[in-house]
């Protein structure tokens, strides 16, 4: 029977016809016992937390089961156009609780457990978050994922499987330290191991050309070193829909253990040295690419993750509809999520060619038809670029690939403009100098149909400048997607007791239409509203007080202002304004000056990248000025600082429900769009921020009354660039020449003198790329008025609920249906019923 056949063929009722599993707590009771005492092997002597947590894992895992594979039945019998969305970092926290929810088993399963003596809250802590991205981008990606199984869009996730995730950041003596974040050291329930998908990708090598039957040339790939891919598969339940989608991980594996005869002849690190080396692709997130080694790491996982997604797609094509690839681009999308798996460009020309015999045009045709790629920064150093060197060590028949088509595309080029050498040299994917490199951002541009930033500013810097040598050769490539969060983790999980209170207010359909909250907006003048509204933010905010003083040993007053910034460290995101104002806050009090005071507790919180100097030094300074200003007994309480440590999902999920005010302060023209500002609106913090990224569009939605502007728009900020000028900006406003004598002086270091020394040189530079001080009086202003607003409790709460009224835009559920219908080309497909 030939593999078409059987995989079309029918199930064997035998194995297959089995009645569903009960959804109601007496089902779930005895299946949470079933795997507890005999799956697991467990009994009453048992004091172990851990294994109640992988019973009820287990438990959910197996009606997810029943709905994955209805799922798969039903985009099969369809026959319908996928998506695949290929991603380094797929940030996705825990799963427990988002299962729960989206299977709609809150209620029986707190019978269940209630009957047990045992509460979900407890077993949700035993879960290790899955770390497997750095911030925004990972994170984005998992909402991606929600919203399409909430839509029923037969999309599917392509990630690594790190065994290492996001290192866990602990502080010693207030300085950021890595260590391991060993996130399945106990096992991963939810995950399905499918060896039966085992890819194998091919590294190092040389290319050979070669003579077909009818006297072409062709070329091949050989003598390489070749790893073996596993997949794990992951389910992503859609919200009460019956779908359930699939994220595939990829874990890398050696081809053979070890070599026995090493082994045997006592050379016992040779014998499992391919083995360790192989491995290594998939063992940490992100490894410090600051050396050599760590970048020819970093190249591997980006082809590694390519190769494999696009062998496992073809695979599938090729076994149930044949060789012909004649439909595939009609059947096929690929997203690309930022720079660092375009790489695929090349490798699906590869595998097309030298695989499947395509002609170069036959395959171009389909590459240019499937790849899009999503930008995700205007950062022009975090465009990635590779020494072709290391390209012809680790990918020579990819290199070989790219050539050819920078040559093709170049000839386009100067089809368009006859003569403009200066514009050849600026587009060619090959970059010359004394280190040629080649610039994956122009591959994907060019191998792609289209191409998206994800914030309308962003999309037009995009236009008007990164891109615009292609924009201006391909406008119709480019598109605007911006980027939002999925309501279902980001408030209906996250914040129950405004999740309840909106639906006893306006029903329950706004889970999954978040446009549906505008109708809070009629309630906003509601005296009694706001009281019940303001009961569950203060709520909200005596959990996270508690929370702060288990981790950071300072105590919090659910009365003051609770100002929020927790983000990835980064001179862009400036959390150093940040501390400024701290600063000017800590100077009115030392100097008595409590006019129209109003009470604040600013938490702080974010990793920093292990080899970044800077964002280091910035969390160090946040800690010795928390450390000065809490222990001060002048300050009396009036004002707190708390850097949160080792901040990841799990932690934003009790920290945004608790905000007041929402800290999106980066550099105008350097956020490509930011999710965290979309969170924090959602729960009804207010933005306090500048015109950057998606804060414009959070402003339009919600009105200039009802968020907090500060600082220079994109144009002044590169207006300003030109005559910046720190030194007499500091002259000219005494209360930020007060905070910069405070910081000369030492006051916050003053056991280790010169230690933010490099702070005061960048930030009294004028070529600082951030223009800190530039926004510094605007920052001040601002502040002012949001802590004048906030002593106006019932004014507070009217522009709290708007902004959560006017946060329905930014759902990914719009995000993605804009990307399935503008971009993808794909129709929602609904799951057969579990019957």
């Amino acid at each position: 029977m030939d593999s078409k056949h059987l995989l079309k063929s029918e199930p064997t009722p035998k194995l297959t016809d089995i009645p569903p599993l009960g959804m109601d707590a007496d089902s779930l009771h005895f299946d949470f016992r079933r795997y507890y005492n005999h799956t697991l092997g467990r009994d009453r002597y048992c004091r172990t937390p851990h294994y109640l947590y992988d019973s009820l894992a287990l438990t959910l895992r197996d009606r997810l089961m029943e709905r994955w594979k209805n799922t798969r039945f039903a985009h099969d019998e369809s026959n319908c156009k996928r998506a695949h969305y290929l991603s380094l970092e797929f940030l996705m926290g825990r799963a427990l609780g988002n299962a729960v929810l989206n299977l709609g088993l809150e209620e029986e399963l707190t019978r269940a457990l209630s009957d047990l003596g045992l509460e979900m809250e407890e077993l949700a802590e035993c879960e290790h978050d899955a770390g497997l991205g750095n911030g925004g981008l990972g994170r984005l990606a998992a909402c991606f994922l929600d919203s399409c199984a909430t839509l029923q869009l037969p999309v599917i996730g392509y990630g690594l499987r790190y065994r290492y995730g996001m290192f866990r950041q602990v502080l010693k003596n207030g300085e950021q330290v890595e260590e391991p974040d060993h996130w399945l050291r106990q096992g991963n329930p939810w995950e399905i191991e499918r060896p039966e998908y085992t890819q194998r990708v091919k590294f190092g090598g040389r290319s050979e050309v070669k003579r077909g039957r009818d006297g072409s040339l062709g070329a091949r790939w050989v003598d390489t070193h070749d790893v073996v891919a596993v997949p794990f598969d992951t389910p992503i339940p859609g919200f009460k829909n019956g779908t359930v989608n699939t994220l595939r991980l990829w874990s890398a594996m050696a081809t053979e253990e070890f070599d026995l005869g090493e082994f045997n002849a006592g050379l016992y690190p040779e014998a499992v040295g391919a083995k360790n080396e192989a491995e290594k692709i998939t063992m940490v997130l992100y490894p410090n690419d600051a050396s050599e080694s760590g970048k020819e790491l970093r190249l591997r996982q980006q082809y590694f993750l390519a190769s494999a997604s696009l062998q496992d797609i073809l695979q599938r094509w090729v076994n149930v509809e044949g060789i012909n690839l004649e439909g595939f681009a009609d059947k096929n999308c690929f997203q690309l999520n930022d720079t660092h798996p375009t790489i695929a460009v090349a490798e699906l020309m590869r595998l097309l060619l030298d695989d499947q015999a395509l002609t170069w045009d036959e395959a171009w045709e389909i590459t240019t038809r499937t790849m899009a790629y999503t930008n995700h920064t205007l950062l022009p150093e975090a465009l990635e670029k590779w020494p072709v060197r290391l390209f012809r060590q680790l990918l020579p028949r990819l290199l070989d690939i790219i050539y050819e088509i920078n040559a093709r595309f170049l000839g386009e080029v100067a089809r368009k403009w006859p003569g403009d050498v200066d514009r050849l040299r600026r587009m060619s994917i090959i970059e010359e100098g004394p280190e040629p490199m080649v610039r994956m951002a122009y591959l994907a541009i060019i191998g792609s149909f289209s191409v998206n930033g994800v914030a309308e500013l962003h999309s037009r810097l995009l236009r008007e400048g990164l891109f615009k040598d292609f924009y201006e050769l391909w406008p119709e490539k480019f598109n605007n997607k911006t980027n939002g969060v999925t309501p279902r983790r980001w408030l209906a999980y996250c914040n129950p007791q405004l999740r309840d209170l909106i639906s006893e207010t306006i029903g329950t359909g706004w889970i999954s239409e978040l446009s549906q909250l505008s109708r809070l907006s009629m309630h906003a003048e509601d005296p009694k509203f706001r009281r019940r509204w303001l009961e569950v933010k203060e709520q909200n905010k005596k959990h996270l007080a508690r929370v702060v003083k288990s981790q950071c040993d300072i105590e919090f007053d659910p009365a003051a202002l609770f100002d929020i910034q927790v983000k990835r460290i980064h001179e862009y995101k400036r959390q150093l304004l940040n501390v400024l104002h701290v600063i000017h806050l800590y100077d009115r009090l030392k100097r008595g000056d409590l006019a129209d005071w109003t009470d604040r507790c600013v938490l702080i919180g974010g990793k920093a990248a292990p080899g970044y100097f800077m964002a280091k030094r910035i969390i160090k300074l946040i800690n010795n000025v928390a450390r000065v200003v809490n222990e001060d007994p002048e300050v009396d309480g009036r004002l707190k600082l708390a850097f949160f440590p080792n901040f990841r999902v799990s932690a934003m999920e009790f920290i945004c429900p608790a905000a007041d005010l929402s800290e999106q302060i980066s550099t105008a023209g350097k956020e490509a769009s930011g999710t965290g500002n979309m969170k924090f609106m959602m729960n009804g913090a207010i933005t306090i921020g500048t015109l950057d990224g998606a804060n414009i569009e959070i402003r339009e939605e919600v009105g200039d009354e009802n968020f907090f502007l500060f600082g220079l728009s994109a144009e002044e900020v590169e207006q300003t660039r030109s005559n910046y000028d720190p030194e007499a900006i500091i002259a000219g406003d005494e209360d930020l020449g007060r905070v910069m004598q405070l910081l000369k002086s030492g006051h916050f270091n003053q056991f280790a003198p010169g230690i933010f020394d490099p702070i005061l040189r960048t930030l009294t530079s004028r070529n600082d790329p951030w223009l800190t001080l530039a926004d510094f009086r605007s920052y001040i202003e601002a502040q002012k008025q949001a802590a004048a607003v906030f002593q106006d409790r019932d004014a507070w709460a009217k522009m709290s609920i708007l902004n959560t009224a006017c946060s329905g835009k930014f759902s990914t559920d719009r995000t993605m249906q804009q990307y399935s219908r503008e971009i993808w080309g794909i129709d929602p497909v609904p799951a057969f019923p579990v019957e």
